[in-house]
């Protein structure tokens, strides 16, 4: 295992007392595995990632990190990670190329292998031409490009990224996207924070959702999405008058669940919407029912999110406690 955890707690203290940030997280990662770590602001997620990259202490708890023990070995356990936190890490003074080489000597990777390496990354990530430029001078997409490459330069085997794409366009995040997925090929492991969904479902073979600071939730994208209660059907009707009659009719559905009824249409979930589908409108056909339309949605990680935390977690996205913001 890349990463393996057992107990990990954290308490802040604060004026009004001690505030439980993670309470007890248990999590394993194997070699090669990428893994999205997903919870609302608040729920323990930087605060969990900042311990297992050793730049803060647990309150109690044990962990092995890239195969060196986080409490008798925090050094060796640096040496074998990299780490991109959400904030940034240049100097606004700093040349970019040089706060690259800087970031790989402390490393001990030599001064011509980290320029090599350096400048490969550059091109890789759209940052060519910038090797002389002082980070101040860089649009914000272009420094959070930088922090990914100074966590990625010494060439590490598990990398930590905390909200990696934030602040990048559309066409800046596929193409991040796709140099994460060649970074596995090359047999890293990936521990990333997200809040973007459709990037934990593009991206992750497993994902942990954390709420609380306890994980509530684990499993690979799609089993997650078959814990939600089934496929979403929504039934548009000619006349509002005969929902009462469809609403009788799923009901009879085996494993239909959630059945509502506003107006002209009638809407509910079940397992596997589109078998059930020609069955469903033969029975309301042959009671001469007249539709306007039907829908088949699939469950999404949005859904689980709004499952296992109450909330949603692009409704989230704009809030960060003190607590995690202290973290």
């Amino acid at each position: 295992m890349m990463i393996e955890a057992r107990g990990l707690v954290r308490t802040f203290k604060t004026k009004r007392g001690s505030v439980p940030a993670v309470q007890g997280v248990d999590l394993q990662v194997a070699d090669g595995e990428i893994v999205g770590f997903l919870g609302p602001n608040g729920a323990g997620k930087t605060t969990t990632m900042r311990m297992l990259a050793t730049l803060i202490t647990p309150t109690s708890g044990t962990a092995t990190v890239a195969g060196c023990d986080l409490a008798k070995d925090p050094v060796g356990v640096r040496r074998g990670i990299g780490y991109v936190p959400q904030g940034g890490s240049t100097l606004p003074e700093a040349i970019a190329g040089d706060e690259v080489v800087d970031h790989a000597r402390l490393y001990g990777v030599p001064k011509r292998k980290a320029i090599a390496d350096g400048q490969r990354l550059f091109e890789e990530l759209d940052l060519s031409g910038l090797w002389q430029r002082q980070c101040k001078t860089l649009s914000g997409g272009q420094r959070r490009r930088l922090d990914i490459v100074m966590g990625l330069v010494h060439d590490p085997k598990l990398i930590f990224l905390d909200e990696p794409t934030t602040g990048l366009d559309p066409q800046a995040r596929a193409n991040l996207w796709e140099h994460i997925r060649q970074l596995r090929r090359r047999g890293a492991t990936i521990f990333l924070t997200t809040h973007y969904l459709d990037e934990a479902d593009a991206l992750c073979d497993r994902i942990l959702v954390i709420d609380h600071g306890k994980i509530v939730a684990s499993g690979t994208p799609e089993e997650l999405k078959q814990q939600v209660s089934g496929d979403a059907v929504r039934i548009d009707l000619a006349d509002a008058g005969q929902a009462p009659a469809v609403s009788k009719i799923v009901q009879e559905l085996d494993g239909a669940a959630e059945i509502e009824t506003d107006g002209d249409v009638v809407g509910f979930r079940i397992p596997r919407g589109g078998s059930v589908l020609p069955l469903l409108l033969r029975q309301i056909d042959a009671q001469g029912i007249e539709l306007h339309g039907v829908e088949v949605h699939r469950p999404t990680l949005d859904d689980v999110f709004l499952t296992v935390t109450g909330r949603s977690l692009r409704d989230d996205s704009g809030t960060t406690t003190k607590e995690e913001a202290a973290a």
